[in-house]
């Protein structure tokens, strides 16, 4: 079978899976005592090695069985949960995901894992180091009859007679031998059923489900699938390794009626015969071969189930709303025609297209609405490896996961996050013995959130560290050349803090691995600025900062106000205007060569749109000037414009490599009549 179809729908998966692994690892790390998380640790685990033994990913297959033989001792109390293994099941973790991200690539899982093997088996023998493989090959010898010959991890048993008329393959006599050499008995059961049973399917499935409580399945005859389609008569064959007593076996077995145990062989070393294998006994990882014909009986428990949710190219969406926005186009044009026309039954059949049109990109919005929990579910992690590094101690508190924004947007939003994150625990937060000084916490918080507020979503990233300290900022912007100290001197305390966004500028006395380059939290108001969003900061020295994300729920389709500046018609974001006003000439005042007006008591800047843009034919002489006063975080300015259109849903589209990065624009759009409007970047305005 040709399993390359299947590796997307694989790696979506495994990806979902290595995620739950991170999330209750974390989860187990934090309470060592609660083992309540080590169950869904277990389960995504052995999926993911149903999964990749399946599609033929030996090295992924291998790990997460080594994976779940050290789970099973956690479960059973028979090992502890240390700091010891939880750093050997992250580091589990980091290869595997390696391996899914070589395997979308098209390079496979081949991944070393040696080093892991053998922490994992030390784990799971709770002893301080491996036996070497020869010791391995003594230990094999000293339970069986069989010579064992071979070098390095290679050997061999010859002379061994086959066990009557079962034929094992490779991996099952791996199991096997590795099963006695750990002092487990291997059995050879014989299920008989009785004549008048009725049911046999179901009776199978609780001798599998019985049965699998106290040993492990390695072997059915007739296959499994064949037992499921009742293709046997009164009675079927197992493998089974356990450490139980037959007695035990029988009394599980015989309590379920209509069934009984027929005869409870025990397989020796002796039994097998030219067994060859690649692998020291020491490494007890699972090349699972997953056949239709050969499996462990899992199979029985399988639940046929509708499918609820589709996987869909991004692409595809991509095209469905660039129809969608090429509609809402005719359908501004329709409505131009119609009110030119003065028609009832047009007038009439738009307002139903309108309604349809507006249901129709809503649904497509919202389809393309991705939780934010997808991008927040990495930083746990993040967090915890980079404050162990660091030497500190940190919570991290996450909260409004569930809030939702364009896939477009959450494709992008993950790389500042993770500078805001960085610069807060490398920065922000002190060591545990600084804070304890201070009589703080040892351990500090660190917290991040999302909401929605109107058309836009906020992120905040906020700790409870020392806070930016207004001077320090202000001797290393003139150390590093960031700005002059004439110019600091005529800044406010804002205005100083924000160097921080600043090209080339950090407080960092040494560059690291985290912080010392100068690019972090510039790329975060690059980012953030790309994508018509908004960040700020606010502190308290001593007590923390907090930085603030604002951006809009979509880059699609927006509500715009149109305005009139000379000859041209330009687009302005409505989530940036705060209101309309009118304005007299001879209520325009000079403020250091600026133009301001007052409004409600506030001094608001005013730009001229006709000489920003270099306008022509702009109503220069006129004494009433339409004002929109538009806003960008906590500072706002006043465009004086000729006239207002109107509001309407507008159809982003780039300006393209030529035109892509021009101050002041942050788009544009095609009008219902087939003019292309340009959409203002109020950011870059103010």
């Amino acid at each position: 079978m040709d399993m390359n179809q299947y590796i997307e729908i694989f790696t979506e998966e495994a990806k979902e899976h290595l995620q739950n692994l991170n999330s209750c690892l974390l989860s187990l790390e934090k309470k060592p005592s609660d083992v309540t998380p080590l169950d869904e640790i277990f389960r995504s685990a052995h999926t993911l090695k149903g999964m990749s033994a399946t599609m033929g990913f030996e090295k992924m297959a291998e790990l997460t069985h080594l994976m779940e033989n050290v789970l099973s001792k956690l479960r059973a109390g028979e090992e502890k949960v240390t700091s010891y293994v939880m750093d050997i099941l992250f580091q589990c973790l980091d290869v595997l995901e390696q391996m899914v991200h070589t395997i979308v690539f098209g390079t496979g899982d081949d991944l070393s894992i040696a080093d892991l093997t053998i922490s994992l088996k030390q784990i799971e023998e709770g002893k301080q180091n491996l036996p070497s493989v020869q010791q391995a090959r003594e230990e094999i010898a000293a339970t069986s009859a069989c010579q064992v010959q071979g070098e390095n991890e290679t050997f061999y048993l010859q002379n061994c007679d086959e066990f009557e008329e079962l034929v094992f393959n490779d991996y099952e006599k791996f199991l096997i031998i590795s099963a006695i050499a750990k002092g487990y008995a291997t059995f050879r059961l014989r299920i008989n059923f009785d004549e008048s049973c009725l049911m046999k399917v179901a009776r199978a499935f609780m001798v599998f489900r019985n049965i699998e409580e106290v040993g492990e399945i390695i072997k059915s005859v007739p296959p499994v699938q064949e037992i499921e389609d009742e293709k046997f008569d009164n009675s079927f064959e197992i493998v089974l390794i356990s450490k139980e007593t037959e007695q035990k076996l029988r009394h599980v077995i015989n309590s379920i009626a209509e069934v009984n145990l027929g005869y409870a062989k025990i397989i020796s070393i002796s039994n097998i015969q030219d067994i060859s294998m690649n692998k020291a006994i020491g490494d007890v990882a699972s090349e699972e071969k997953s056949t239709a014909n050969n499996n462990n009986g899992k199979g029985l428990n399988r639940k046929s189930k509708a499918m609820q949710t589709v996987r869909v190219d991004i692409e595809r969406l991509d095209n469905l709303m660039n129809l969608v926005g090429e509609l809402v186009i005719s359908k501004t044009r329709l409505e131009q025609i119609s009110s030119a026309s003065q028609l009832a039954e047009l007038t009439e059949t738009i307002e139903h297209i309108d309604l349809i049109t507006s249901d129709l990109q809503a649904v497509v919005m919202k389809v393309r609405m991705v939780p934010l929990e997808q991008v927040f579910n990495r930083f746990p992690r993040m967090i915890r490896d980079l404050a162990r590094d660091l030497n500190k101690k940190v919570n991290l508190v996450i909260k409004g996961e569930d809030t939702e924004l364009d896939r477009t947007v959450i494709d992008e939003i993950g790389d500042p996050l993770v500078h805001l994150l960085r610069n807060s625990i490398d920065h922000g937060i002190e060591s545990p013995e600084i804070r304890v000084n201070k009589g703080k916490s040892e351990e500090a918080t660190l917290r991040l959130e999302a909401w929605y507020e109107g058309n836009n979503v906020v992120i905040e990233v906020e700790d409870d560290g020392q806070g930016i300290d207004v001077a320090v900022i202000k001797n290393k912007a003139i150390e590093k050349g960031v700005i002059t100290k004439a110019e600091v001197e005529q800044m406010d305390e804002l205005g100083i803090i924000n160097l921080i966004f600043r090209s080339g500028f950090t407080t960092a006395n040494k560059i690291t691995d985290v912080s010392g380059r100068g690019v972090g939290l510039d790329a975060v108001r690059t980012k953030i600025d790309s994508l018509n969003g908004f960040v700020g900061v606010e502190t308290l020295p001593g007590r923390g900062s907090k930085f603030t994300i604002k951006l809009p729920l979509t880059l699609a389709i927006i509500q715009a106000l149109l305005v009139q500046v000379g000859l041209e018609t330009y687009a302005i974001p409505l989530s940036s205007i705060d209101e309309t006003t009118h304005l007299n000439r001879e209520n325009i005042k000079q403020i250091q060569g600026q133009e301001v007006m007052l409004l409600r008591g506030n001094v608001l800047p005013l730009i001229r749109l006709d000489k920003f843009l270099g306008a022509p034919d702009s109503n220069k002489n006129s004494d009433d000037y339409y004002v929109v006063v538009v806003r960008k975080g906590n500072r706002q300015a006043g465009l004086i414009v000729d006239s207002l259109i109107g509001q309407q849903d507008i159809v982003i589209k780039t300006l393209g490599k030529l035109l892509n990065g021009i101050p002041g624009f942050s788009g544009a759009t095609i009008l219902g009549n087939g003019h292309v409007a340009l959409i203002l970047d109020i950011g870059s305005l103010i």
